[in-house]
């Protein structure tokens, strides 16, 4: 059937409906245009910012000065990454951020599953109880018990050792399921198991498979994708926390890239005088600047996982909250 035929039988329906279908269509082009509009007002919003950082950051000097300039520099130069490579301690605050936040992701992962496992198939006295719990975690910020925190870590259980201005506090938080956001992925990896069929564990347990045995070797195995998925939010979240890390490393030598990157703009400030002396004062555009390219530095490690783990992760959310 040719386009002119389409049309004519179109028409001809539509006359038939007494302009039904005619008005259908309108409706629905309406709504697409509409929903397109609202989606790239929502998109820009969310990307325009990180947009601006990498434009300000490839900016010279005179790029900065000149008021004609507002989105693409007439000058390209990569200074301001150069001097925030140097705000972020190089090579050591990304090092000690990594092997702080896998180690982290990974403590999140083995906990949270396991508990997430717990309130999902088994029943036992005070379940309800200690789910509320976890969805508390959900509920209060963390602010609110940073000074106990402190308090405990500083003096561990009365004991004088002092654990701060180290990474065992997140280490233990993350074992004992108290870590950050670690309610979320408690929530999480419950959903997933209770949308598995018990079915599964059933059989396993006729064919004569353990408990241990049946969920490491049946359920784990199918967990992969919401696993990536919590050691992806674990990960990120800790790799950009500012307010935990101020709590454990209470000091200006800070070497995690989320403290240099909150206080890159003092901190080239104070390169700067060190540099040209205590008569100099770094302008405000360029500690500016130098902060919009430390971002994208911080933020480049995460863009190349979440694109090495989109898969599972899209995976995940799409099998997240199927059942109640």
């Amino acid at each position: 059937m040719t386009n002119t035929e389409k049309r004519t039988t179109f028409w001809e329906r539509n006359r038939k409906s007494g302009g039904y279908l005619l008005r259908k269509r309108i409706w629905a082009w309406t709504f697409s245009i509409a929903r397109g509009i609202l989606l790239f007002g929502l998109c820009f919003m969310i990307v325009q910012p990180l947009l601006q950082k990498v434009s300000v950051s490839f900016m010279t000097q005179n790029d900065l000065y000149d008021k004609s300039i507002t989105s693409i520099p007439r000058h390209f130069s990569t200074q301001a990454f150069s001097s925030a490579w140097i705000v972020l301690e190089k090579w050591v605050a990304f090092g000690n951020s990594l092997w702080l936040s896998a180690a982290v992701g990974l403590l999140q992962v083995l906990s949270c599953t396991l508990v997430g496992y717990g309130f999902a198939r088994y029943k036992f006295p005070g379940k309800k109880l200690l789910f509320g719990c976890v969805i508390l975690m959900l509920i209060v910020p963390p602010s609110t018990i940073i000074t106990p925190l402190y308090m405990n870590f500083r003096n561990f259980f009365g004991t004088g050792l002092n654990l701060s201005k180290t990474g065992i506090p997140y280490l233990i938080m993350c074992a004992t399921c108290s870590g950050y956001k670690a309610g979320l992925y408690i929530y999480m990896m419950r959903q997933h198991f209770r949308n598995e069929p018990k079915e599964l564990e059933e059989a396993a347990y006729v064919d004569g498979c353990g408990r241990l045995r049946t969920f490491f070797q049946i359920l784990l195995p199918g967990a992969i994708p919401m696993m990536v998925s919590v050691f992806l939010f674990a990960f990120v979240w800790q790799w950009t926390d500012t307010v935990y890390s101020r709590v454990f490393y209470p000091t200006a030598d800070w070497k995690l890239v989320a403290n240099r990157l909150a206080n890159s703009g003092v901190l080239y400030d104070g390169t700067q005088k060190q540099l040209y002396g205590n008569l100099y004062q770094t302008p405000l555009i360029f500690q500016n600047q130098v902060q919009a390219a430390a971002t994208l530095l911080v933020l480049a490690p995460l863009l190349i996982i979440y694109v090495v783990a989109q898969k599972s992760f899209v995976e995940s959310v799409s099998q997240s909250g199927i059942k109640g």
